[in-house]
């Protein structure tokens, strides 16, 4: 192409738009993300850009495990990018500030989901490097976007979102992707421990499983992809995802897509809170220990959650009030998926392929290790907090505010008579 030719994105934002408001499995978009000055914030320019400023930072361990780390089975530093580079150039001591007492080749580390807002808050035009108006969506940038910077090895433990659809760039180096449908949830056994607002994560290492424990897993469908700079990945609502860098270091950003289901996902999100702070806030939990991710403030009062039920209740009740209304208007994000067929898959958009199953079933998978100890607190919640069993409570307690408030019981001939 000419050095003075104007690029072309593959798709213009209505269409682009239109194709994520289709899609019903993730995707790439290549060549649309051409001249986006965010594709020049590797981490050496966010160094520049940051200065002195301190960025939280997860470590974990180095090693292969059946389990998965867990946030909360991570360690925490607070360090600024200089001190983060010099670490991971294999520097020691002062220089390297809270990075001195975690050897490098032991720990991977990952400056994850880092809202730009606040990071840049001091710098509020570097939101305009991040242009998600080629997808439609006008108006947002890097306001409602989040940043991740990770070494080889740093990874995102397998779970799926309680809100929205996702769109993620990557920027430097490479990130891979595992992926599983909606559908699948039932195989990659699901669990709100530890608690995080709007995650479920998976009990699998979806890399190392331990099939005699998790013996569905094997049947579920894993879609992969690794995704290189310049690259946008699509994920839809409800898709199960592991990431893992690849590289040296990694630079990525995301936002993630309101959609209208939001309002009724909510209310479980709601629930599942009132639930779980009031069965872990007990004193006699059998399970007591790190279940509060660290991405939590804190545990929140009995009160203060069946306040944020009612709220979140409120708001559902207003949003099909005014749904038709909405839907004569045009919308800036994607109304809720339909068949998916007419998305237009070629050189500048990819599905990402559904892995060959990579576990085969040779007969018994022995003795389920679950029976040899006793079910604790965590145990029931897993059953209570099943994504299916939150579905159908939200439901109901949706069924219930649309009714009239039930009228006393009228006593007549000894019997109770209900209106």
């Amino acid at each position: 192409m000419d050095a003075g030719a104007t690029h072309v994105p593959a798709f213009g934002p209505e269409e682009a738009q239109r194709i994520v408001a289709h899609l019903q499995q993730p995707a790439v978009f290549l060549n649309m993300t051409h001249g986006w000055p965010v594709l020049g914030w590797t981490v050496e320019n966010l160094q520049e850009r940051l200065g002195n400023r301190t960025v939280r930072f997860r470590l974990g361990r180095k090693e292969e495990t059946n389990w998965p780390q867990f946030e909360t089975q991570c360690c925490y530093v607070e360090a600024s990018v200089s001190q983060f580079l010099r670490w991971l150039k294999g520097n020691t001591g002062e220089d390297v500030g809270a990075f001195r007492d975690y050897p490098r080749f032991q720990f991977w580390a990952y400056a994850d989901y880092k809202y730009i807002a606040k990071m840049f808050a001091h710098q509020p035009d570097v939101f305009e490097d991040v242009k998600w108006e080629a997808f439609g969506f006008e108006g947002r940038n890097g306001k409602e976007s989040t940043l991740w910077i990770g070494t080889e090895g740093a990874n995102t433990p397998c779970h799926l979102d309680s809100y929205g659809c996702n769109l993620v760039l990557q920027v430097q180096g490479r990130k891979r992707w595992h992926l599983f449908p909606p559908e699948d949830t039932s195989k990659m056994y699901p669990s709100r421990i530890p608690y995080e607002e709007s995650s479920v994560f998976s009990r699998v290492n979806v890399l190392r499983p331990d099939l005699s424990i998790f013996p569905a897993f094997r049947h579920a469908g894993a879609h992969v992809v690794t995704l290189l700079p310049g690259q946008v990945l699509f994920v839809p609502r409800h898709w199960w995802h592991y990431v893992e860098s690849l590289d040296a270091v990694t630079v990525s950003v995301n936002s993630w897509i309101e959609l209208e289901e939001d309002h009724v996902a909510r209310v479980g999100e709601a629930v599942t809170r009132a639930v779980i702070c009031a069965m872990k806030s007990t004193q006699g939990d059998d399970d007591a220990g790190c279940w509060l991710n660290p991405t939590e403030e804190g545990v929140t009062s009995h009160n203060d959650n069946m306040h944020y039920i009612n709220l979140a209740l409120q708001a559902c009740a207003q949003q099909q009030k005014i749904k038709p209304t909405l839907e004569t208007k045009d919308t800036p994000h994607p109304k809720k998926r339909d068949s998916g067929g007419d998305v237009p898959f070629g050189p500048c958009l990819l599905p990402v392929p559904r892995l060959p199953q990579p576990f085969h079933h040779d007969g018994d998978d022995g003795p389920n290790k679950m029976d040899e100890a006793p079910l604790g607190t965590d145990d029931l919640l897993d059953c209570l907090l099943h994504p299916d069993v939150v579905a159908m409570v939200t439901q109901l307690l949706l069924d219930k505010q649309r009714k009239p408030s039930l009228q006393k019981s009228t006593i007549a001939d000894g019997r109770v008579l209900l209106p």
